[in-house]
């Protein structure tokens, strides 16, 4: 396990620093982010997504469902200049009433870990203007580290790719092998029951009216400038075209979508 998983403000700077740096500058390709943009996050933690465009002058909006997470983010932004703009929530977003309409949403590295993503994208549409953007990060299912293994105490394990793609029974096997405390391999295997590909979120948004207006997939993440200072590639267009393959190598997608007219 890395020191970012137990230090949450080096985690929190991560967020704010690739946010900054390459989600806004993608989004804005499709909207422009001014003071006027209103902005909720869904699965925020500490909210370290949320403060360029706090800085930014936005009205933002975070929810998540761990109570310590969301004490840690009221600390975090207590002297922020622009603190006022910001409404921190913590409850499941399923219980959350009267939060309005936004011009974007953004959820980032959370989708992999919902239940019923279906259900999920349903609900997420009343939560979005009619012109809104809806930004999502996540890495498909099959990837090197799609299984979050890097989050193992076990040195070798936390380095160990693809493993988690074997049969449940063999990957609990490994991980008690190795001294995997059961709380962490129960939270690996919820991990191994929610990962998603890249083909069934596209087939879901398709069926729920959503268009996709910008997407681009990494074979090195973005969010590994910060953590290991290896600079992102895209993927080839050539392995990024060809449907399941591609969730071997791509490590994760950025996804721009929109609900379709007259849906």
């Amino acid at each position: 396990m890395q020191k970012r998983h137990s230090d949450r403000q080096q985690y929190f700077q991560e967020q704010a620093t690739t946010t900054k740096k390459y989600i806004i500058p993608f989004i804005e390709e499709i909207l422009p982010i001014t003071k006027n943009i209103s902005v909720l996050e869904i699965g925020c933690s500490e909210a370290g997504n949320l403060m360029s465009f706090l800085d930014m002058g936005c009205k933002v909006i975070g929810v998540d469902l761990s109570e310590s997470k969301i004490k840690s983010a009221h600390e975090l932004f207590e002297s922020h200049i622009n603190r006022p703009n910001l409404n921190l929530i913590c409850s499941d977003i399923y219980e959350v009433n009267n939060l309005g309409q936004f011009d974007l949403i953004i959820l980032r590295n959370t989708l992999e870990h919902i239940h019923n993503q279906e259900k999920f994208l349903i609900l997420v549409k009343k939560f979005l203007k009619p012109t809104g953007i809806f930004f999502l990060g996540f890495p498909p299912w099959q990837n090197p580290f799609g299984g979050h293994q890097q989050m193992c105490k076990s040195r070798f394990l936390s380095k160990l790719p693809y493993f988690h793609i074997l049969p449940t029974p063999i990957y609990k096997s490994i991980l008690k092998l190795f001294g995997e405390k059961e709380a962490k391999i129960e939270g690996l295997l919820e991990i191994k029951e929610t990962g998603i590909t890249i083909e069934r979120f596209e087939k879901i948004i398709k069926k729920h009216n959503y268009k996709i207006d910008k997407k681009t997939f990494y074979f090195i993440n973005p969010d590994y400038e910060t953590k290991y200072n290896l600079k992102p590639r895209k993927q080839l267009k050539l392995i990024s075209s060809i449907p399941f393959l591609r969730n071997f190598t791509i490590t994760t997608n950025y996804y721009l979508i929109s609900i379709k007219e007259n849906s």
